[in-house]
């Protein structure tokens, strides 16, 4: 399938984001990376605050399909692991998307930062809602659900700042060590 100009200048924007930060890519550097000039880079995009903006959107919509598929799984530690691994595995697959809706998040408009929080808040309530239930159904000790969710997310988004696509670990298997972490602690059994 051949990208569509559009997608071209998301997928150049996001690796320079990731590369070179928001702040310090111009919109000259987009239309240089797309081999577009500065007029037909603004006939698709109106600032690079749109630009960046629409890469925020598509990453958190593919993180709550994630969420959702995860929340899909009846038994909540599967539904745990189901979501730490769909967090992972769309961080891997979408890395400059998901680094620049991360860090360039504080770079958004007012109105579009809340758009953007909304829906990340709406990925938090899925995870929640897994923890939850793993509570209610005695699978999950009672903890703090806000806070034990943020853990999770904290330690899943971290890794943008050490794990590299195509390194010796996949993502998934990263989420797989944090699931485990997470669902055993660090005590051994009778210590």
């Amino acid at each position: 399938m051949i990208a569509t100009t559009r997608t071209r200048i998301l997928e150049e924007a996001a690796k320079l984001f990731t590369e070179k930060g928001y702040e310090t890519t111009s919109v000259q550097d987009i239309a240089q990376a797309t081999g577009l000039s500065k007029a037909a880079l603004y006939h698709h995009f109106r600032s690079k605050e749109e630009v960046l903006y629409e890469i925020s959107l598509l990453a958190l919509e593919g993180l709550i399909r994630e969420g959702e598929k995860a929340l899909s799984e009846p038994h909540p530690s599967l539904a745990l692991l189901r979501f730490m691994e769909g967090h992972a595995r769309f961080f891997e697959e979408n890395h400059a998307f998901f680094v620049t809706m991360l860090q360039g998040i504080k770079s958004l408009s007012p109105e579009k930062r809340e758009k953007t929080v909304a829906l990340r808040d709406r990925h938090e309530a899925n995870l929640r809602t897994i923890l939850r239930r793993g509570i209610e159904a005695g699978v999950f000790r009672p903890v703090d659900v806000a806070l034990a969710g943020r853990a999770v997310l904290s330690m899943l988004n971290w890794m943008i700042r050490w794990f590299r696509p195509g390194g010796p670990m996949r993502a998934e298997e990263v989420a797989r060590g944090y699931y485990d972490l997470i669902l055993r602690g660090l005590e051994r059994e009778g210590a």
